[in-house]
């Protein structure tokens, strides 16, 4: 079962509370926590690298990875992975704001944030059971089913908590940090147990029944977004290019031009994306998640001022890896010549666990050796590619990714893991 933690932002990695509040005035005590950070010396950060922006990246690799999620990030370690999410802020009377108009305490009337929500569970890859799954390529295909079910699993979560509290079945929102507990709820509590039984009952009858979004809902989510992404940037490709198969008269222009249709494709897909203003708050998620990761494997301590410093893009971002995949692809297929329509359509079916494979172990060598500087120019273009997936984050957000990634590592330190530990621990950023 899912373990809910919470605990304020001005005390990350403290014991864990019953819930974690997420009031300005937290933002305002990570400012301030972090004020001493803010102009970090790259020379005395030896795991950390000044881009020509002035913007860091981080010299070494640790095994975390994440992915961004509606109005959060997930972040996965070696043997958990947690969650957490922005939830609504609650609901105010005209009267309420009327006599508060400096929302949350933040001046200037900031909008009021919603507490943040955090979801740790446990992690048991099969890669650590199963010694031939752990063989290069086989692995990177299992990993990245795992990270697929972890991710829409993490998608599920955020997007029932979005959802009212009364419309979430069994759900118990968490105490926030400064409410008052059960015994000093002082005169609003009183006021509320005040209130008629029958005029509360007759409230909450009022309220919809509406329940969390099925699973089945999600299940069938990933089947046609799966399938979606192989007619798409497999099928559709080769089929246009066998239109003019005879006067291509040759194989090699053959899979060239479909790897180009490929990749144009896949890029004007991708800029599409960055184009929906419904999705730029999950880009700006993204970027968090990325700088968070990035602040971490350089040493520094986790506060939004040290993470904002950091690079939004990551080299080992499942967008690079996706560019990396439209272009193994050309290679893995060139040796099959020009079949029958048929196997040509079957081979782009079959062969995309095995391009996945290839691009995974690119992906992983490159985290790896991230300081070298001909693995940093060939990276180049997927980096690039990352500025249509990443926005730049603000101080609220990176707290939310902050908050996901020290649930992760309140149950497990990377720089004391064993090699048993590291047994079959394949991530992407």
């Amino acid at each position: 079962m899912p373990e809910r933690l919470a605990a304020p932002r001005s005390r990350i990695g403290q014991p864990a509370q019953v819930a974690l509040a997420a009031a300005p005035p937290a933002v305002a005590d990570d400012r301030a926590a972090g004020a001493a950070g803010a102009d970090v010396d790259p020379s005395a950060t030896p795991s950390a690298l000044l881009g020509a922006g002035g913007e860091l990246s981080a010299r070494r690799d640790a095994p975390l990875g994440g992915q961004a999620v509606i109005e959060g990030v997930m972040m996965r370690g070696v043997s958990n992975w947690a969650l957490a999410v922005r939830k609504p802020a609650p609901e105010r009377s005209p009267d309420a704001h009327a006599g508060a108009p400096e929302a949350n305490g933040a001046p200037g009337g900031e909008p009021e944030l919603g507490e943040i929500e955090v979801t740790a569970m446990p992690l048991d890859s099969v890669l650590k059971r199963h010694r031939l799954l752990r063989l290069p390529i086989v692995r990177g295909v299992v990993a990245l089913g795992g990270s697929l079910a972890i991710g829409f699993r993490a998608l599920e979560l955020s997007a029932n908590a979005q959802l009212p509290a009364e419309q979430r079945a069994g759900d118990r929102p968490g105490r926030a940090q400064d409410e008052p507990g059960p015994g000093d709820r002082g005169s609003e509590r009183a006021a509320e147990e005040s209130e008629p039984l029958d005029e509360r009952s007759q409230q909450a009858a009022d309220v919809p029944a509406q329940q969390e979004i099925p699973k089945v809902v999600w299940a069938g989510t990933v089947v046609v977004a799966v399938a979606l992404a192989i007619v798409l940037f497999f099928l559709v490709p080769v089929g246009l290019t066998s239109l003019i198969k005879h006067q291509l008269g040759s194989s090699v222009l053959f899979w060239l031009v479909e790897g180009l249709i490929r990749t144009t494709l896949f890029l004007a897909y991708m800029l599409a994306l960055s184009r929906v203003r419904d999705l730029r708050r999950v880009f700006e998620y993204h970027g968090a998640e990325h700088k968070t990761i990035s602040c971490y494997e350089a040493g520094l301590p986790l506060t939004p001022v040290n993470a904002q410093r950091f690079s939004r893009l990551h080299p080992r971002c499942g967008t690079s890896f996706l560019l990396i995949v439209m272009i193994v692809a050309i290679f893995v297929f060139a040796p099959i010549g020009l079949p029958a329509w048929y196997w040509l359509f079957a081979t782009r079916v079959l062969g995309v666990p095995v391009i996945a494979g290839i691009s995974f172990e690119i992906i992983k060598f490159a985290g790896r050796n991230r300081s070298r500087g001909w693995v940093r120019t060939l990276m180049w273009p997927g980096l690039k590619l990352q500025l249509l997936t990443t926005r730049e984050p603000d101080l609220h957000q990176l707290a939310v990714a902050i908050a996901a990634l020290q649930a992760v590592l309140e149950r497990e330190t990377p720089g004391e893991l064993t090699a048993e530990d590291l047994v079959g621990v394949e991530l992407v950023a």
